[in-house]
């Protein structure tokens, strides 16, 4: 297989001076990023794994990262992704498990439209991922889908599968139906609300994981708020539309000194902070705040944490963040597969190293900023500028940075109405 990958090709770093001695996941990774890693590094295992189980669509959503964006790589993949594929990625992730003595992985059904491979085709799936995984550790299935084929008989599936169910919506009907339609402009909110209602019927509430919705600035937040409240779900994670400092988001203009996606944001924040019950989880929030008061992880939008997560496409090739077909044609691709590949060799690609280096894969700007903990320069892809790859702060460093500000001087009032200080919770 063979790939243009977005960055140059690492000098070599010799090999360990024993005789014999093969080098070693850090030395390996050391070699791949071109560079000294920082004293005992060491990469972290793989924990997440999206497996791209349909690789077709049945709504066009025009701001789609997979087909409408920079990567086509969609159309040659196969619709489906085969038995045999499926057995090559549970025999991958079982010898990752053992080499490294993992507690647990998750596995993420995706697509395209994962629905899309049928009731059948996900039986056998999961079917083959429990028993090849279960007898070894904690194994959690979930499936993010576009919710318009979340019928009674599908929704009774997967819960009897014990498979999470995620589901996009961007909110009302005007800002749901800005992007989220039919290839012939159909509105898909009344399919996707039913999917949704049906998922919080009792005996299907237990597995509906909440709503994912891509920030629209032409939609009135407060708008896309209430009609989220409305619905009576339990949670919502906000997601920035994709792009670049080559091709930026909607709406945004790179350094211009303008946070629109920040303004959209704010007012959400204050009327779920101020709320006297929280009136459901919102996980960009939640993951701020988590980082703010002294937490690590939480999200791959923000933080340091190692990033421990890895794409499996229909074919099964490995890929990284899927989100990196924003960026260009292979940015994604890592030019290795389950079929000949275990998934440590993956500490051989650059953008697989990066994201596991924290602060030190992060660019001197960000390095200096005093937000970095808690924004971690942002999603990977939308770092990336031409001759400079991924070492840039996120193009949406100014709308990161207000909104950061924003829920920090709220913590601190709401810490001194308490008599502390956030220095004093961090530090406890």
């Amino acid at each position: 297989m063979s790939v243009s990958l977005p960055w140059p090709a690492p000098p070599p770093v010799r090999a360990p001076e024993a005789v014999g001695a093969a080098p070693t996941a850090a030395e390996r990774a050391a070699a791949a990023w071109g560079a000294p890693l920082p004293p005992g590094w060491a990469p972290t295992p793989f924990r997440e794994f999206v497996l791209k189980v349909a690789s077709r669509c049945n709504l066009d959503c025009d701001y789609c990262y997979v087909y409408h964006l920079a990567d086509q790589s969609w159309r040659t993949q196969p619709r489906f992704m085969t038995e045999a594929a499926v057995g090559a990625t549970a025999d991958r992730i079982a010898e990752h498990v053992r080499t490294h003595d993992l507690e647990f992985v998750n596995i993420r059904l995706h697509g395209g439209e994962p629905l899309l491979a049928g009731r059948e085709r996900l039986s056998r799936i999961a079917g083959t991922l429990r028993e090849r995984l279960a007898p070894l550790t904690e194994v959690a299935i979930t499936v993010q889908t576009n919710g318009v084929l979340l019928d009674e008989p599908m929704a009774a599936f997967l819960v009897a599968q014990d498979i999470g169910v995620g589901i996009s919506l961007d909110g009302d009907r005007q800002a749901n139906d800005l992007h989220r339609t039919y290839a012939d402009g159909r509105s898909s909110y009344d399919e996707v609300v039913a999917g949704i209602q049906m998922m919080q019927r009792p005996e299907f509430r237990s597995h509906f994981l909440g709503l994912l919705c891509t920030i629209q600035l032409a939609a009135d937040p407060v708008r896309v708020w209430d009609a989220l409240l409305g619905l009576g779900i339990d949670g919502v994670d906000f997601l920035l539309p994709h792009g670049t400092w080559e091709h930026p988001p909607p709406g945004l203009v790179p350094a211009g000194g303008r946070t629109p996606y920040a303004d959209w944001l704010v007012p959400l924040f204050d009327r779920w902070f101020d709320a006297p019950v929280r009136p459901l989880s919102v996980r960009t929030f939640e993951s701020l705040l988590h980082l703010l008061l002294g937490g690590v992880g939480a999200h791959e939008s923000f933080g340091l944490a190692p990033v421990a997560l890895v794409v499996v496409e229909s074919d099964g090739s490995y890929e990284q963040v899927d989100t990196m077909k924003a960026v260009g044609q292979g940015a994604a691709a890592s030019g290795r597969t389950v079929f000949a590949d275990p998934l440590d060799a993956l500490f051989d690609v650059p953008a697989f190293v990066q994201r596991q280096l924290g602060l030190h894969g992060l660019a001197d700007s960000c390095r200096d900023c005093d937000v970095v903990t808690t924004c971690g320069a942002g999603l990977f892809p939308h770092r990336y500028r031409p001759g400079a790859a991924y070492a840039n702060p996120t193009v949406y460093c100014a709308d990161q940075y207000a909104l950061i500000a924003h829920i920090q001087r709220r913590v601190e009032e709401a810490l001194a109405r308490r008599g502390t200080t956030l220095a004093a919770v961090r530090a406890s």
